[in-house]
């Protein structure tokens, strides 16, 4: 018997996951898959397992790209494989591959997009701008509640 649509693209779920993980989009992943856009959004509505799927999907992309800003911002080490000529007893020379540890400054940019994200109140662009917006939605909410009959 052959299987259905929704069944093909069930068995695999773990490539689908597997792709997430990897950053494809939605569109690449229903190109690989080889259905249509349409079939794709009915199963995301008909198949609350799938809608997970693709939710802990993204939230796995998310988390990875904060711990790549993060790291952007605050420098880190890393270690690369240089090649390396090393003069031998005998005057000769030969070539090694030696590891090295290097470090990589941090980035003003990621620093600066971190703390405003993170740290509005001490790090916006704008912080009277903050406050006005602060004091701006007190002073509707109180509108509101007069209004109210």
């Amino acid at each position: 018997m052959a299987r259905s649509k929704w069944e093909s693209v069930q068995s695999r779920f773990g490539e689908i996951e597997a792709w997430l993980k990897t950053g494809l989009s939605e569109q690449q992943i229903i190109t690989n898959l080889g259905i249509s856009k349409s079939t794709w959004e009915s199963y995301k509505t008909k198949h609350p397992d799938l809608l997970e799927l693709i939710k802990k999907g993204r939230a796995f992309q998310v988390s990875e790209v904060e711990n790549a800003l993060y790291k952007n911002a605050t420098g880190y080490y890393y270690y690369v494989d240089e090649l390396v000529k090393v003069k031998d007893p005998d005057g000769g020379e030969h070539v090694e591959k030696k590891r090295v540890q290097k470090f990589k400054c941090p980035e003003t940019g990621a620093i600066s997009f971190f703390l405003k994200n993170r740290d509005r109140e001490n790090w916006a662009d704008n912080p009277q701008g903050n406050e006005l917006k602060k004091e701006e939605i007190k002073i509707r909410q109180r509108e509101s509640s007069f209004k109210v009959w």
